[in-house]
């Protein structure tokens, strides 16, 4: 199995590594996995881009998945600098970032941090960017109340919060069954494979970090998608904002779609994802 060795506090254990996957060839394009789950989420989507002709690479996050379990690192700073040094050390040039929902803060934060010269396109999918919080100067936000209620469910009862909060994840209703309970067991069983520690921390800097500086910083192509019925991440509050701001942004909004499209629109998804990296 392919793992790539992480940069770690002298605190900590003396080795730590990350966990990817690598398939196909041709142009690179780097799948980076939502919150709560794993690089696994994607599988939907590996295998359209891999058949329409592209090299790709998805990996878990640290503390998610197969990849270690680190009691640090969790700061988007922190998370960044481990694609930074994937990307590095697989020598990828031309590169495409794609990033689902949590994700997408790291797409956006690498282009800050350290530049568009390995990277040819972004692409941001349900993404939390450029700030989820509500606060006086950004009013489409959500509560920290809200997020503080979801820690302490986590640290409750993680197994029972992320059960329910995967319902709302696929827009689940008391009419309204996107996914089967299948797919819905499987969403808890990648989720599960988190530490705790990293649930909660990737929680905390998801929803308060502030990328707004950084999209002034993107200079290359960018797709942005998002679902018109996503009540995990607001449109209007991320997406909507991304697009506004961002001039040479392609926004595509799928109607009806809940924060979990890659698997209950993956067939539109998978098609504009395609589009767009062969323009």
């Amino acid at each position: 199995m392919p793992y790539f060795n992480l940069n770690i506090p002298e605190n900590e254990t003396s080795t730590a590594s990350l966990y990817y996957e690598d398939w196909g060839a041709g142009d690179p394009v780097v799948l980076i996995h939502g919150w709560p789950l794993s690089h696994e989420m994607w599988e939907y989507q590996i295998d359209a881009l891999v058949t329409a002709g592209y090299r790709v690479i998805a990996y878990d996050r640290r503390g998610f998945g197969k990849s270690a379990k680190t009691w640090t690192g969790y700061d988007y700073d922190t998370l960044t600098s481990d694609l930074a040094a994937l990307i590095d050390g697989l020598a990828l040039e031309s590169v495409s970032l794609v990033g689902f929902s949590m994700g997408g803060g790291e797409v956006v934060r690498y282009l800050s941090r350290f530049g568009i010269d390995k990277i040819k396109k972004a692409v941001l999918i349900s993404s939390v960017v450029p700030f989820m919080l509500k606060t006086d100067d950004h009013p489409e936000g959500v509560p920290a109340e809200l997020f503080d209620g979801f820690a302490e469910k986590l640290a409750n009862d993680r197994p029972a919060f992320l059960s329910e909060f995967a319902k709302q994840f696929y827009g689940e209703g008391l009419l309204s069954k996107p996914v089967s309970q299948h797919i819905l067991n499987w969403h808890q069983n990648l989720s599960l494979q988190a530490s705790a520690r990293a649930t909660e921390r990737c929680l905390q800097s998801f929803s308060r970090t502030d990328f707004r500086c950084d999209l002034d910083k993107i200079r290359i192509p960018l797709l942005v998608i998002h679902g018109d019925a996503d009540k995990t991440v607001p449109i209007e509050a991320t997406s909507a904002i991304v697009a506004s701001r961002v001039p040479q942004a392609e926004y595509t909004v799928l109607e009806g779609a809940p924060h979990g499209l890659f698997i209950t629109d993956r067939d539109m998804l998978n098609q504009r994802l395609i589009d767009f990296l062969g323009q």
